[in-house]
């Protein structure tokens, strides 16, 4: 265990790194007069200890300040941005400084903590990248934040596991933005107006007593009439038990001259409804009635029984308690459901006399409710309002500044797995959303997933046909060609990967033996066929193909060895003795093996030879020579070459580091091919299992390499889901894609199970 200091995290993380290595294990950060505070342990070290710490007896007391769980870091400064269109977005910097919160000295380090770290590294080594959740020494603990505004504890720590890296070590203000785009992209609600009421007719407003119902049926009404006029806007109270609360509803329909129907509580309200078919809408008022009154379900029954679709909006006080909210949603729900309806649709009221907001966010983010409207005042129609989904987000989060006093209970809503369940499935279905837009052929690839477990013959019927068909919709615009040989330690060969016109990875691959056999024939089906006009190449180009790619006009880039002999000055050297005489050229940001790097490019006009065969006559050419080395320690990382043709540096920078992206594709693919039958357990095929193993490697690398604040939050969600901490790797990115799938799947059967219980209970 080692104490580091340095001036700034940055300083102190590579101070830890050179002493201790890239693994090791951050126990506290903090900042003190000279800097920042580092403790650390080699994480072999942490492994001993902790395996000794299984025979120590517990402690008789441990001190407040211990028992808290280790965190891996790490840190990555920044370098000048490559600009080219093409190009993929630059790796920004990502210092990281997690820490314990709470750790103060040394000697607050007990056996109890170390039992902890052992706990720690069980779950490191059964699941590879994940990092145990744990507080930040930052002045905005993630957790604490959330449970303060009333957030439940569920949701506050599926948050903290999916917190992005790159904010690890960052500003209090960034990490707000991230947890109030996340909490927003949880939150359902209703954007476009003219959307409500839908295709429903009839809304019927429920809710508690005093919740507000007749006057937001007002203002609702007031808001229709603005909009379409009052024609085709009617009115339907049936609560007779308040008193003046018909003859408050019929003085708004006189100021908005629209029709009123009252009718007492018990009453059917099938006549009324028959009665006002050519109406554009019907808004009812409905009695209040306690949660726990059995009038609940008898109230939903009468609706239900109009033989007219009637769509039920539950009315919540923002200002209730959170175990009121709970039943009142629940309650509500279950009595639409028995009445053969359903409750999707909510409204908040009293918003302007609530204290903290985050309880009732909460309740409809984890039930699935979508807020149509928001109301916080008498005033008809001013005061509602469609919701402001970053407003009410950021008022919830302010609010945990003024939360209860340390030490007060906090209510936490009691698990249910059928929330569980469909929380699930909502955030499966919003990442796979995400990769669809984000992931140039994912629908592609995800029509691929659904040959996994058909009968082998219809599968192989339907596959070359589809990847076909897949490739042509994707249109990529360049291609990664792979080595015409089976990869190292495998039996079969690397598939294609597309590229998109910004130089991102596809999920749509070409098995090889689908391409035409030969080296111009597959360009020539590249372009016809697919509109593909940059070749990312494994070797020199033939002679045949260079002559092609020069007339056609096409960016291509080719990977040679050091050893690989080009004319320069009339004489033939290898490439690796030419470096010297090499124009120095830029120093760019990029990734290589998951980590951010820093490339330094230089370039020398040569003749090559196509297929580096000396019989062909000898062709100009450029030839790249790159140093690579770590973006934090400066390490060197190794050297690369290419050839291309005689292009400026911008060009041919998107082809190089498209390259140099591209040697992490195999490892990957192999790693999934291995993966897919221990996650996925459904027959696939050899083909299929190739194809998919691909593109779920090319998806991976290409969130892994992406950029920008979509892309921070879409690998945040992603990793987050399969649970637990996992750091920015492609190879994490690859299990969660493996996870997501799996989860796609299970989620599917699951749904074709309930309809078919479903239809068998109706025949």
């Amino acid at each position: 265990m080692k104490r580091f200091v340095g001036a700034n995290s940055r300083e102190a993380m590579r101070q830890v790194r050179a002493a201790l290595g890239d693994d090791a294990l951050i126990l506290s950060n903090r900042q003190i007069e000279q800097g920042v505070e580092i403790i650390a342990i080699a994480d072999h070290a942490a492994a001993a200890l902790g395996a000794r710490a299984v025979n120590v007896p517990p402690p008789p007391a441990a001190p407040a300040a211990a028992g808290a769980d280790g965190v891996r870091a790490a840190a990555a400064p920044s370098a000048r941005d490559p600009a080219p269109p093409f190009a993929r977005p630059a790796a920004s910097a990502a210092p990281a400084a997690a820490a314990e919160h709470g750790l103060q000295t040394m000697s607050a380090m007990s056996e109890r903590l170390l039992r902890e770290m052992q706990e720690m590294r069980s779950l490191l080594a059964s699941t590879r990248g994940d990092r145990p959740l744990r507080a930040r020494a930052s002045t905005l603990p993630l957790v604490e934040l959330l449970r303060g505004a009333g957030f439940s504890a569920a949701l506050a720590e599926e948050l903290a596991h999916g917190e992005p890296e790159e904010l690890e070590a960052g500003a209090d203000d960034a990490r707000l933005e991230w947890i109030a785009r996340s909490l927003l992209a949880r939150l359902r609600r209703l954007e476009d107006e003219t959307a409500f009421p839908g295709s429903s007719r009839v809304v019927a407003l429920v809710g508690p007593t005093g919740v507000g119902k007749t006057t937001t049926t007002a203002k609702l009404a007031a808001r229709l009439v603005m909009r379409h006029g009052p024609a085709g806007v009617a009115l339907v109270s049936t609560d007779s038990f308040r008193i003046g609360a018909h003859e408050q509803l019929r003085i708004y329909s006189r100021l908005l001259d629209v029709p009123i129907h009252a009718l007492d509580a018990g009453a059917a309200v099938t006549e009324v409804l028959t009665g006002l078919v050519d109406q554009r809408l019907v808004l009812i008022d409905t009695v209040g009635t306690s949660q726990r009154d059995q009038r609940v379900i008898e109230q939903s029954a009468r609706l239900q029984q109009a033989g007219i679709a009637v769509r039920l909006v539950l009315l919540l006080n923002a200002a209730a308690q959170p175990e009121t909210l709970e039943e009142v949603i629940v309650r509500y729900r279950e009595a639409a459901r028995a009445a053969g309806g359903t409750l999707d649709d909510c409204i908040l009221t009293k918003l302007d006399e609530a204290g903290r907001i985050g309880p009732v966010l909460d309740a409809l983010m984890r039930h699935g409710l979508r807020l149509l409207f928001v109301s916080a005042g008498q005033q008809v129609p001013e005061d509602l309002a469609l919701p402001d989904g970053i407003a009410l987000v950021r008022q919830a989060l302010a609010s945990s500044a003024a939360a209860a006093a340390p030490g007060a209970p906090i209510y936490e809503p009691p698990a249910r797995w059928a929330h569980g369940l469909i929380g699930q499935g909502r955030r499966v279905s919003a990442i796979l959303g995400a990769l669809r837009e984000r992931v140039g052929g994912f629908r592609e690839f995800e029509t691929a997933c659904d040959l996994a477990g058909l009968p082998a013959a219809v599968r192989e019927a339907r596959l070359r046909p589809l990847c076909e068909q897949a490739l042509e919709r994707s249109a990529p615009a360049g291609m990664r060609w792979m080595a015409r040989a089976p990869l190292a330690g495998c039996d079969w060969a690397m598939p294609d990967i597309g590229v998109d016109g910004d130089g991102h990875w596809m999920a749509t691959a070409l098995l090889q033996h689908h391409a035409p056999a030969g080296q111009l024939e597959r360009l020539r089906w590249a372009r016809e066929r697919l509109g593909t006009s940059v070749h990312l190449l494994p070797a020199l180009p033939d002679e045949a193909a260079w002559a092609w790619l020069e007339a056609a006009g096409h960016e291509w880039s080719s990977v040679v060895r050091g050893s690989q002999r080009v004319t320069c000055g009339g004489e033939r050297h290898p490439l690796v003795q030419l470096r010297a005489l090499a124009s120095p050229g830029g120093e760019y940001r990029v990734r290589m093996r998951s980590r951010p790097a820093r490339m330094c490019l230089s370039r020398l006009a040569v003749n090559a030879n196509p297929g580096g065969r000396r019989t062909a006559p000898a062709r100009p050419a450029c030839a790249w020579f790159a140093e690579l080395r770590d973006a934090d320690s400066g390490a060197a990382l190794g050297q690369r070459y290419w050839i291309t043709p005689d292009i400026a540096e911008a060009a041919a920078l998107p082809l190089l580091a498209g390259q140099l992206d591209g040697e992490s594709l195999p490892r990957l693919t192999r790693h999934a091919w291995q993966r897919l039958p221990q996650l996925w357990q459904v027959d696939t095929g050899r083909e299929l299992r190739l194809l998919l193993a691909a593109g779920l490697a090319a998806a991976a690398a290409s969130l892994d390499a992406a950029e920008g604040q979509w892309a921070m939050d879409l690998r945040a969600e992603l990793l987050g889901l399969a649970g637990g901490r996992r750091r920015r790797s492609a190879t994490n990115l690859l299990e969660a894609l493996l996870y997501l799938g799996a989860a796609r799947d299970s989620l599917r059967q699951v749904a074709i199970g309930a309809l078919d219980g479903e239809r068998g209970a109706g025949d």
